[in-house]
C-alpha cells in the first residue's frame, strides 16, 4: 500500500510539473514568435479571458471535494449523484456568463487597453470560459477516487494540446494563436470529461436524493468559495488587465514574462497542494484534525528550507535566464521578475492555505485573507503601474503577498488553539 501511494504521489508531481512546463513553453513560443506589441495583445486577451472566467465562475469543485468525501464516508450515493449534477449545471452557467462578458468587452477593448487590434482576438477568445467550465467537475471525480495521479496526467495532456494549438495558430498571428487555443480546449475538455465521467460511473448507482439538511450549508460553502475565487481572480487575472489599463498592453506583455518565477514556484508546490487537498479533507472528515495540522507544519518547514536555497540563486541569474528563455527584447522585465521572485517565494511558503480552508470546511478564511490581499494589491498596481510600469506592478504584488502571509500566520495560530482545545475536551471525556 505504501509503495502504491508513493508511486501515485510521484506520478502526480511529474504530471503537474510537466503540465506547467508545457504552459510556460506556450508563453515562450508566443513571446519569441511575436514582437513585443503583438505579444502584449496576446497576453492581454488571454488575461481578460482568464479574468472573466474566474470572476463569473461558480466555484463548486471545492464543495464537491469536501461534501463528496463526506458522502463517500457515509455511502450516501444518492446525494453524491445529486451534488455532481447540480455542480455541473452551475459551472456551465458561470462559463456562459463569462463568455458573454467577453463578447460585450470586444468592441471597447482597444479603447480600454490603449492599444489596437484587440477587438477581434477578444471576440475569438470568448468561447474559452464556457468550453473549460466542465473540466474541474470531471477532475473532482478523480480526486474522490484518490487518483490525483490520473488528474495530473490529464492536465499534462491538456497543456500539450493547448501548446500544439498555439504553435499551429501562431503561423497566422495573434488571431490564429487564439483560435488554436479555442480548438485545443475542445479536445482537452473532451478528454478530461470522458475520463472523469468514467471514474464517476464507478461509484454505486443510485437515484438522486435531495440534499435537504446539507443544502443550505453547501450553498453557503459554494457562495463563499465563489466569492473567494472572484477575489483571487482580481489578484491573478485582473492585475495584468489593470496594468494594461494603467500603462498599456505592452506592459502587460512584460508582466507576463516577469511572472515566470511565480509560475514556476506555483508549479513546484502544485503536487503538494493537490495531495494535501485530497488527503487532508479525507482525514478531517474522519476526525484526524491534529494529523492535518501536523501536515501543514511539515510543509512549512520544508518550503522555507527550499526557498532559502533557491531564491538567491534565481535572483542572481534572473537576467540571463530571461534573455535565454524569452529573448533579449524582454530585458525590461528582469527587475520586475526579481521582485516577483520574492512574492512567489512567500506564496510558495503559504501555499497550504487554499487546501486547508477547504479541508476544514471554512472557505471564509480564504475569502478574508485574499480579500485583504486584494484591497492592498489593486490600488498599488494601478498607482505604481501607471508610474513605473511592470516594475511598479511587481512591487505591489510583493507588498500584498507579505500582508497575505502575515494574516495566515495569525489564522493558523488560532486554528491550532481551537484544535488543541477540542482535543483536550475529548481526552477529558474519555478519561471520565
Amino acid at each position: 500500500m505504501g509503495s502504491r501511494l508513493l508511486w501515485r504521489r510521484s506520478a502526480t508531481a511529474v504530471g503537474l510539473y510537466a503540465s506547467t512546463a508545457l504552459g510556460i513553453l506556450g508563453t515562450v513560443v508566443a513571446a519569441r514568435r511575436l514582437d513585443v506589441s503583438e505579444f502584449g495583445v496576446f497576453a492581454t486577451v488571454t488575461a481578460a479571458a482568464g479574468f472573466f472566467q474566474a470572476l463569473l465562475d461558480v466555484t463548486v469543485e471545492e464543495s464537491l471535494t469536501k461534501y463528496g468525501f463526506r458522502y463517500l464516508a457515509s455511502s450516501d450515493w444518492g446525494r453524491l449523484h445529486r451534488l455532481f449534477s447540480r455542480a455541473l449545471e452551475l459551472k456551465l452557467a458561470g462559463g456562459l456568463l463569462a463568455s458573454l462578458a467577453l463578447v460585450a468587452l470586444a468592441p471597447f477593448a482597444d479603447t480600454l487597453f490603449s492599444g489596437s487590434g484587440l477587438a477581434v482576438p477578444v471576440l475569438l477568445a470568448a468561447p474559452l470560459p464556457l468550453l473549460q467550465a466542465p473540466e474541474n467537475v470531471a477532475a473532482t471525480a478523480l480526486l474522490l477516487r484518490g487518483r490525483y495521479d490520473i488528474r495530473s496526467a490529464l492536465a499534462t495532456l491538456a497543456m500539450a494540446v493547448r501548446l500544439t494549438g498555439i504553435v499551429i495558430g501562431l503561423r497566422f498571428g495573434v488571431d490564429g494563436a487564439i483560435v488554436g487555443l479555442v480548438v485545443a480546449q475542445v479536445f482537452a475538455t473532451a478528454a478530461i470529461g470522458s475520463v472523469g465521467l468514467n471514474a464517476f460511473r464507478r461509484f454505486p448507482s443510485a437515484p438522486d436524493v435531495r440534499l435537504d439538511d446539507d443544502r443550505n450549508e453547501i450553498i453557503s460553502f459554494v457562495a463563499q468559495s465563489s466569492l473567494a475565487t472572484a477575489v483571487i481572480s482580481l489578484r491573478t487575472s485582473f492585475v495584468p488587465v489593470l496594468l494594461g489599463i494603467a500603462a498599456g498592453s505592452t506592459q502587460t506583455g512584460l508582466f507576463r514574462i516577469a511572472q515566470a518565477p511565480q509560475t514556476g514556484l506555483t508549479a513546484v508546490s502544485s503536487p503538494a497542494r493537490l495531495i494535501l487537498l485530497t488527503e487532508q479533507t479525507r482525514d478531517w472528515e474522519h476526525g484526524r484534525e491534529e494529523d492535518v495540522l501536523a501536515g501543514v507544519r511539515a510543509y512549512l518547514r520544508n518550503a522555507i528550507a527550499i526557498m532559502v536555497v533557491a531564491v538567491p540563486v534565481f535572483f542572481v541569474f534572473m537576467r540571463p535566464l530571461v534573455e535565454i528563455v524569452f529573448g533579449a527584447k524582454y530585458v525590461d522585465a528582469v527587475t520586475a521578475a526579481r521582485i516577483i521572485l520574492f512574492a512567489g517565494a512567500i506564496q510558495f511558503v503559504v501555499a497550504w492555505s487554499k487546501s486547508l480552508s477547504v479541508s476544514i470546511g471554512r472557505p471564509r478564511l480564504r475569502l478574508i485573507a485574499h480579500g485583504l490581499e486584494t484591497l492592498v494589491l489593486l490600488p498599488l498596481v494601478f498607482v505604481l503601474g501607471a508610474a513605473y510600469g511592470v516594475t511598479g506592478a511587481a512591487i505591489a504584488m510583493l507588498v500584498s503577498s507579505i500582508v497575505f502571509a502575515l494574516l495566515w500566520c495569525v489564522l493558523l495560530f488560532r486554528l491550532h488553539r481551537e484544535v488543541s482545545k477540542r482535543s483536550r475536551v475529548a481526552s477529558a471525556k474519555i478519561a471520565s
